[in-house]
C-alpha cells in the first residue's frame, strides 16, 4: 500500500489521521496477513501499518531511514542504540519489497507491540521460517533493557497537586 505523499502530510507529525493506514490494515487482512507493508510515494519501504520495521542482511540491522516517510518510533531509536551497543551495524537506507524478500531476519517495532519478528511477507519466507539469531538477542537486550530498570510507580503512591 502506498503511503500518503509527505508533501501533503508529513509521516513525521502523529496527527492521527490514520487513515491509509487502515485501509492497508484492512487489505493485508483480506489478504489473510496480519500486518500490511506500507510504501512511500517513490514505491520504497516506508513502515508498516503501525509498525517501524527492520531487515537483517549479511549481519547488518537495515531500517528505511527518516526521510522514506516513516514515523519516527521511540522503539526504533532504541533497537538501533541497543544494536550499535551490540556492534551491530546499523544502516538507514532506502529498502524495496526485493530487500525483504531476499533478507535473513525480519521484524516490527512499536510501542505496543515491542518486537515482533516476521518469518513471513507475501507468501514467501523470510530466512529460515523462524525468528533469526540478531532478532533473538535484540528482542533479549530489549525486554533486559525494558523490564530491568527503573522505579515501578504504583497509583496509590504518586502524589496530585492541583490548583
Amino acid at each position: 500500500t502506498i503511503r500518503n505523499h509527505p508533501a501533503a502530510l508529513s509521516p513525521r507529525v502523529k496527527s492521527l489521521n490514520y487513515l491509509n493506514n487502515i485501509l492497508a490494515k484492512i487489505e493485508g487482512l483480506q489478504a489473510g496477513c496480519e500486518e500490511a507493508l506500507m510504501l512511500n510515494h517513490k514505491g520504497e519501504l516506508a513502515e508498516c501499518t503501525g509498525d517501524n520495521i527492520f531487515l537483517v542482511t549479511g549481519g547488518r540491522l537495515r531500517t528505511p531511514p527518516i526521510d522514506a516517510g516513516i514515523l519516527e518510533g521511540v522503539t526504533r531509536e532504541v533497537i538501533i542504540e541497543l544494536a550499535k551497543e551490540m556492534s551491530i551495524p546499523v544502516q538507514e537506507i532506502p529498502l524495496t519489497r526485493h530487500d525483504v524478500y531476499i533478507a535473513d531476519e525480519c521484524f516490527l517495532t512499536g510501542t505496543g507491540a515491542e518486537i515482533v519478528p516476521v518469518v513471513k511477507i507475501d507468501g514467501r519466507t523470510i530466512g529460515t521460517g523462524t525468528p533469526g539469531p540478531l532478532t533473538r538477542d535484540l528482542v533479549a537486550q530489549y525486554r533486559e533493557l525494558t523490564h530491568g530498570s527503573g522505579d515501578l510507580i504504583h497509583p496509590d503512591e504518586t502524589e496530585t497537586e492541583t490548583a
